[in-house]
């Protein structure tokens, strides 16, 4: 499995736009901000 580089991370940003929509997307980061620390969290523990 190769990298993402510019352009696939491009297309993948464009996408959740897209599919989200720009006014829930602020609500969808701070979602998976939350997941990823609860993640690291449990994993240190």
């Amino acid at each position: 499995m190769s990298k993402l580089g510019t352009p696939e991370i491009l297309i993948l940003a464009l996408l959740v736009v897209v599919f989200f929509g720009s006014k829930k997307l602020p609500e969808f980061i701070k979602s998976i901000g939350l997941a990823v620390k609860e993640f690291k969290k449990s994993v240190s523990e």
